[in-house]
């Protein structure tokens, strides 16, 4: 097996990094070496935040080098197109329809794009977008979005889907109890919002 390169991106406070946390779990659970890297800017109050995460039999570096994603998973749309160059060319890109603005863009220093999806497609990028943050709302909680998109991309790993639930629903078995069974209806959720969609590109 070749290694597998995930790139995560998004705003501070969605739950990035505690899902490639997951994702790493997940894979070292299966025996696979794992390295990550986190960039994180003032993620408290909703700055960028980046990660990488690899593995395979031998991973030597946690950096993803530009154009060598299998997989971009966006957890903010704007980011996704922002970090789209990362993909390999055949690379799926899995992203929120959220809008969340960060504060780059409401100080004015950036422009939030009119159309972020589209233009990532524009770029012949393959996308499967839906709306992460409705579907983590429909079960009362925004913050299970991170969830959604765990669920998402769970049938883009080369392991099944079984493994990144079980690695979830033990995350929050130890730190939330009462979260599970919300955790596992979100991850479902996801699962089933990318399993219909065909990519445009």
């Amino acid at each position: 097996m070749t290694i597998t390169n995930i790139a995560v991106c998004g705003i501070g406070g969605q739950g990035v990094m505690t899902a490639t946390e997951i994702l790493a779990e997940a894979a070292l659970s299966l025996g696979f070496d794992v390295k990550k890297t986190e960039v994180a800017g003032m993620s408290q109050r909703g700055g960028v935040v980046t990660s990488h995460l690899r593995f395979g039999p031998q991973v030597l570096s946690p950096q993803i080098v530009p154009g060598e994603a299998d997989l971009l998973v966006g957890f903010e749309a704007a980011e996704a197109l922002r970090w789209s160059h990362m993909l390999k060319p055949g690379g799926v890109a899995l992203v929120n329809q959220g809008r969340f603005v960060p504060p780059v863009v409401t100080i004015g220093l950036y422009d939030y794009p009119a159309d972020p999806i589209a233009e990532m497609r524009a770029l012949g990028v393959e996308v499967y977008d839906f709306d992460a943050s409705a579907l983590a709302l429909q079960l009362g909680n925004i913050r299970l979005g991170n969830t959604v998109m765990l669920g998402a991309m769970s049938d883009r790993l080369p392991f099944p889907a079984d493994v990144l639930r079980n690695a979830v629903l033990a995350r929050f078995g130890v730190r939330k109890p009462a979260l599970v069974d919300l955790n596992r209806q979100a991850f479902e959720l996801g699962r089933a919002a990318v399993a219909g969609l065909g990519a445009a590109a």
